[in-house]
């Protein structure tokens, strides 16, 4: 399986990214070594996370970390994880 990202996702990383390293390089770096290894790990525990909120679809979960949630979709088809966005809780 592939771990693929929408362009929405990747702009609204780089926005969360660019606001958390004005106010705390470290936590900025820790979110995202945090995030990497939640994403990596997305192919084995994609079921433990909740049907998403924001969709009414059972492919599409939710992994919130920290205020922010990350909705994913899973493409059993084509065997894809595919990350549509991060958002403020």
């Amino acid at each position: 399986m592939n771990i693929l990202c929408t362009p929405l996702y990747e702009t609204q990383l780089k926005e969360i990214l660019s606001l958390f390293a004005n106010e705390d390089f470290k936590a900025a770096k820790a979110f995202k070594l945090y995030l990497d290894t939640i994403i990596i790990n997305i192919q084995t525990k994609a079921h433990k996370y909740k049907s998403s909120i924001y969709f009414n679809d059972e492919n599409i979960r939710d992994i919130q970390h920290e205020e922010y949630t990350v909705v994913f979709f899973e493409d059993k088809v084509n065997q894809n994880y595919l990350l549509i966005s991060i958002i403020r809780r």
